[in-house]
């Protein structure tokens, strides 16, 4: 059972259940400023891409920092020094901080002739992980792995790394509008119906992407401050610093301990540590449901839910038209056709049943999403 404290209802906590719970701080904080755009994007492909040259479907995750430094699986990622690195972030200036977390601390940096010859200016995000954080080794490996490995729009791109004696950096393209979490909760949010729309199809691609590899990749963290989004609002995945490998052959599950954040992971995920790819489809219907209404998934203050719960709350009258439009969040102005509207009211009602067996595929996300922007463009 997880002993919440009051902390918890004003920011969200990445939390893990071991034999007793562990409450652990959120992933990042970016922050960013700007406007509102909606352009719209081809489809991603079916099958996931591997970035390096080793058999097809076959993800490699290393067991240790050691079986890393001596894998040849990422010859392609840059390897930076110390050094370079200090540079590149103004010798980790503070104000250049742009997340922080239970990980350590992100910094804006850029990567140019004076950092290390010859390579074109080119800006970057630095996670520095903290060693004496909650967040270690095996995440920091967990990372490289999956986002070092395989390539795709609407995930972060991995640009290299740097692990030198205790220190653990991984270096990542920039995403100059931030995180969905502080566009979405800030009281002068600016986000568009349209947008909205535009930014749950690309992490629903994305999310598509990784439950279609051979074995399937869940993610097992969703959720906003996790979707960052680039200069023309383009959104992707990031930190996937707890994402695990599928279920194989006739296995309907992993088990495992269970990690995630508050309010996001799936009932039955919580309740017996069994985690499908409906684990992720879940935590994509309670953030569709905030995007929606433009309220955080978990907040004291709502009358008549338990734990405060948003997906308590709301969900029942998602397919209620009528009271549906009472919920809504008014900041994203006119939500253009009613039949998209409750079409994705409809699609987060149903992301978020209790039964995982009757959720929506993501791939089956995907194709209601692409519907519904099509149908508001004509």
């Amino acid at each position: 059972m997880i002993n919440l404290v009051p902390s918890l209802f004003r920011k969200m906590h990445r939390w893990i259940l071991p034999s007793c719970g562990d409450i652990r701080p959120s992933s990042s904080r970016p922050s960013s400023r700007g406007r509102d755009e909606a352009a719209s994007r081809p489809a991603a492909r079916s099958t996931p891409r591997l970035r390096k040259a080793v058999s097809e479907g076959t993800l490699t995750v290393p067991k240790d920092v050691e079986e890393f430094l001596n894998m040849s699986a990422y010859g392609f990622l840059n390897l930076f020094t110390y050094g370079e690195l200090r540079k590149a972030t103004g010798d980790f200036d503070p104000g250049r901080i742009v997340g922080e977390g239970g990980f350590g601390v992100v910094y804006r940096g850029k990567i140019d002739g004076a950092v290390r010859k010859g390579h074109p200016p080119t800006e970057v995000a630095v996670k520095e992980l903290n060693p004496e954080g909650l967040q270690g080794d095996r995440e920091w490996l967990t990372e490289v792995s999956y986002l070092g490995q395989y390539s795709h729009p609407n995930l972060v791109e991995l640009i290299g790394y740097c692990c030198e004696d205790d220190r653990r950096l991984l270096v990542y393209e920039f995403m100059a509008k931030g995180s969905l979490e502080h566009h979405l909760f800030r009281r002068a949010c600016s986000l568009a119906w349209t947008t909205r729309v535009k930014i749950a199809l690309d992490v629903a691609r994305g999310l598509a992407f990784l439950h279609g590899a051979e074995r399937p990749i869940i993610y097992r963290d969703f959720k906003t401050s996790n979707i960052l989004l680039d200069a023309d609002f383009n959104a992707k995945l990031s930190d996937f610093g707890l994402a695990k490998q599928g279920p194989m052959g006739g296995e309907t599950h992993v088990s495992t301990r269970v990690m995630g954040t508050y309010g996001y992971a799936a009932p039955e995920y919580m309740a017996t540590g069994h985690l499908t790819v409906m684990s992720d489809v879940y935590g994509f219907g309670v953030v569709l449901l905030e995007m929606l209404v433009g309220r955080r998934a978990m907040e004291p203050s709502r009358a008549g839910a338990r734990d405060g719960s948003l997906v308590d709350w709301a969900r029942p009258i998602l397919i209620r038209p009528k009271k549906l439009e009472r919920i809504l969040d008014r900041r994203m102005g006119h939500v253009g056709p009613a039949q998209g509207l409750e079409r994705v009211a409809r699609l987060a009602y149903d992301c978020l049943s209790q039964n995982p067996k009757v959720r929506p595929a993501m791939a089956r996300v995907v194709i209601t999403l692409e519907a519904v922007l099509a149908a508001g463009a004509e």
